[in-house]
């Protein structure tokens, strides 16, 4: 008598959790597509930024003279 029962259709749970889980991927895709958007967005901005700081550093200022600092950052005078 126990082998006459069918086996339940279970075919309709398969497939939502095939569906959930296909989601769940989906939106964790979108995320690191989002997320690389942003970090290149963010590079670009640092690489503008740090230019104007470098062309800043190459150009001496005029008027100033280079002067020997001490390790306190006081100027050396020289004795006449």
């Amino acid at each position: 008598m126990f082998f006459l029962e069918t086996t339940p259709d279970t075919s309709g749970y398969m497939i939502a959790g095939y569906i959930v889980a296909f989601s769940v991927m989906a939106i964790y895709v979108v995320s690191l597509i989002v997320r690389w958007r942003n970090l290149s967005q963010d590079l670009s901005t640092l690489e503008t930024m740090q230019v104007p700081a470098k062309k800043a550093a190459e150009k001496p200022k005029a008027g100033k003279s280079k002067s020997a600092r001490s390790k306190t950052g006081v100027k050396a005078t020289k004795k006449k």
